[in-house]
């Protein structure tokens, strides 16, 4: 065991092999944390023991109960912080670590967006076989906090303190954490809370969405719109200027929820088609093209695998880009393999889910069908793990 690295539970006896056992649930550890998992768990080692430890940064020399031991690797609960790291910060939320909306505030955010960067290159690595020269550095957010503009808040009966939790999920269990306000929200939507508190739910379990709504834009309340206006022009900016790029001529946007990318990029095609399953986000997109009066394209109702394969052989495939943004599921394979077998011209792939992104990009790439051009990250979600990801893929080869 590495002088680092002091287990502090009574000793255990030891194997023929003269090795240390195991540690054990219930364990307490002195480890010292070296990496940062995608995720947002803190990475340290005893031996050849893996420990994952939540709100914890690289750099940290940390107390930890084992709550969780597998063949190879547990989880600890940070009991506290011996030696802080050189990133480490103070939260500025009062809820962060017992409410599950945030991972990362206790670090600073010129760090966060390293540890972000690393975490996508290795997943790239790992999971699709890319090289880490693909990977651009991720573009920060100019509001690290106070950005959100769309909360999903909750209901919960206390039994034990005989009342009702109003706010979100703890980050430890599935009950509710009773908040007042959140860090990362707008300011308006703390106001929204503040009104919503005084004015609760007749009972638990319900939940309730609080959203500034998009300024000129119609959007249904169940339909999707990025929740961060302060970074989504840079996210903008980065598809177009992919796409301008590429030369094409032809836009198909799949999975266009309220048209947002399909109406912004329309100057920059002659044509286009958004494609979208949820029929009141299609309405939604055809107002929202009306409204700006914008002739170049069409919004069309369906399912992205039954629609592809009808779409995309009406235009030339060498003139053509298509526009993924799917849930954080990605694509299923029919479409994948739709895409594959037409060929367009290029492909560019918008993702808040980088493992999802890497597993459908390794599809796409297989055999030399297309090659990977970019990726650049947008830290959509400071203070979280989340991060969007544009990736442009380009035709390369034959099937």
């Amino acid at each position: 065991m590495p002088d680092s690295i002091v287990q502090t539970s009574d000793p255990a006896p030891q194997p023929a092999a003269n090795r240390p056992t195991r540690p054990a649930v219930g364990d307490r550890l002195t480890l010292d944390i070296i990496d940062l998992a995608f995720g947002g768990e803190g990475v340290a080692r005893t031996g050849d023991f893996v420990v994952f430890v939540p709100f914890t940064c690289p750099g940290d020399r940390v107390d930890v109960k084992l709550t969780e031991v597998k063949s190879s690797f547990g989880r600890g609960q940070l009991i506290r912080v011996l030696t802080a790291g050189p990133e480490r910060t103070e939260p500025r939320c009062e809820y962060f670590t017992e409410c599950g909306g945030c991972q990362y505030q206790h670090i600073d955010y010129a760090a966060q967006l390293r540890w972000k960067h690393k975490q996508i290159t290795d997943l790239f690595r790992r999971v699709g076989g890319f090289e880490a020269t693909a990977i651009s550095p991720v573009v920060p957010c100019p509001q690290p906090y106070g950005y959100r503009n769309r909360i999903l808040v909750r209901s919960q009966w206390n039994g034990p303190a005989k009342k009702l939790n109003l706010g979100f999920v703890r980050s430890d269990c599935g009950l509710v954490c009773d908040v007042q306000s959140c860090a990362i929200a707008e300011p308006s939507l703390n106001e929204a809370i503040t009104q919503w508190r005084r004015n609760p739910p007749p009972k638990g379990g319900l939940k309730t969405v609080l959203r500034i709504p998009p300024e000129g834009w119609v959007v249904p309340e169940h339909s999707f719109f990025q929740n961060n206006f302060f970074l989504l022009p840079a996210l903008l900016d980065g598809v177009r200027s992919r796409l301008k790029d590429s030369g094409v001529q032809h836009l198909f946007d799949v999975y266009c929820g309220v048209g947002f990318f399909a109406i912004s990029l329309a100057d920059a095609v002659k044509s286009f088609t958004g494609v979208e399953l949820d029929a009141p986000a299609i309405r939604a997109a055809r107002k929202n093209q009306e409204n700006r009066s914008i002739t170049n394209g069409e919004f069309l109702a369906g399912d992205a695998d039954c629609l592809l394969p009808q779409l995309l052989p009406r235009l030339d495939p060498t003139q053509s880009a298509v526009l993924l943004d799917p849930p954080r599921v990605g694509c299923r394979p029919p479409s994948l393999e739709v895409l594959r077998q037409t060929g367009p011209a290029q492909i560019l792939y918008v993702s808040c889910h980088p493992a999802t992104l890497a597993r459908d990009l390794k599809i796409l790439c297989a055999g030399g069908r297309y090659r990977l051009a970019q990726v650049e990250p947008f830290d959509m979600f400071p203070q979280t793990q989340h991060v969007e990801c544009v990736a442009d893929l380009r035709l390369a080869g034959p099937l």
